[in-house]
């Protein structure tokens, strides 16, 4: 599976930068494990780890476009799952593959992608912490997800808010249910797309962590001007692939640029020609006397 960026604009933060309507860039970490392509059902392309015990899923036409689970072993239940939405961009989604391949490759000193979480809230989310995001508690009955799309309440919560108030995180500390989903990561506006993450209670605070760190990369993603909602449009910095051409010079321009020219070629000839050069010595007026 081979990757190039498309698009005409690049889009900053690139969490704002919603689908890329592939999907391929969340692969490229694991384009060398097993891939499966389904013609039936709503997944239409599996891929696993060489053991089975990683999955990742493609649902190209749910709100969940990216189902990701792990299990203690290929033929165990599902120990955790991760699931990203349609408007939660491609690039992002690659921390979290990229996180979980090297996981994989380490297996052989310990299963640290099937490992029990943190009891601690703030490994989850420690990069946002270090880079100043604002933290608070709220109560229960608070709901989570984009409105008409998905939402449930529990908590108490600790949401995670960037500074301008455009991505956070919702872990909710109360639920005590190992399949239920407690943590939220989302970004831009409220609705239809709002870019959204959920992982489940299991799932290992490193890998939540690592998505996480993927806010803050600077580095800006390409999309195609007219595939971006407007709402996203309005909230990030787009800058165009190729620089716009310089207009094209109206007359005032053209007079000036002449009177300009002919300024510094009046004012560059010599004063004296080589015909009318004055000698070396001259006559003293009337009167004086030369002087040494």
């Amino acid at each position: 599976m081979t990757y190039s960026p498309e698009g005409d604009v690049y889009v900053s933060p690139r969490y704002l930068a919603g689908s890329d309507w592939c999907g391929d860039a969340a692969f490229v970490p694991v384009n060398h494990w097993p891939t499966l392509h389904l013609e039936d059902g709503p997944c239409q392309m599996l891929i696993t780890s060489p053991d089975q015990r990683i999955r990742i899923g493609w649902y190209g036409d749910d709100f969940d476009v990216y189902k990701i689970s792990a299990s203690e072993v290929a033929s165990s239940p599902t120990r955790w799952s991760a699931y990203f939405n349609d408007a939660f961009p491609a690039e992002l989604v690659a921390a979290f593959t990229a996180a979980l391949e090297r996981d994989w490759e380490a297996r052989k000193d310990q299963d640290v992608f099937v490992e029990a979480p943190s009891p601690y809230w703030a490994t989850r989310v420690q990069p946002l912490l270090d880079a100043g995001w604002k933290q608070q508690r709220l109560p229960g009955s608070v709901t989570l997800g984009a409105a008409g799309r998905s939402s449930r309440a529990s908590g108490p919560f600790v949401e995670v808010t960037a500074p301008d108030g455009t991505a956070g995180v919702s872990i909710d500390l109360g639920s005590e249910d190992l399949d239920e989903e407690t943590v939220l990561l989302w970004a831009g506006p409220s609705g239809w797309h709002r870019a959204e993450a959920r992982f489940t209670s299991r799932t290992p605070s490193h890998l939540i962590a690592a998505t996480a760190k993927a806010l803050l990369d600077p580095t800006p993603v390409l999309r195609y001007r007219e595939q971006l909602a407007p709402e996203l449009a309005s909230l990030a910095q787009l800058t165009p692939l190729t620089p716009p051409k310089p207009p094209a010079p109206t007359p005032l321009d053209v007079q000036r640029v002449q009177r300009r020219s002919q300024a510094i070629t009046t004012r560059s000839m010599p004063r004296w020609s080589t015909t009318t050069r004055p000698t070396a010595t001259t006559t003293p007026p009337a009167g004086r006397s030369a002087r040494r």
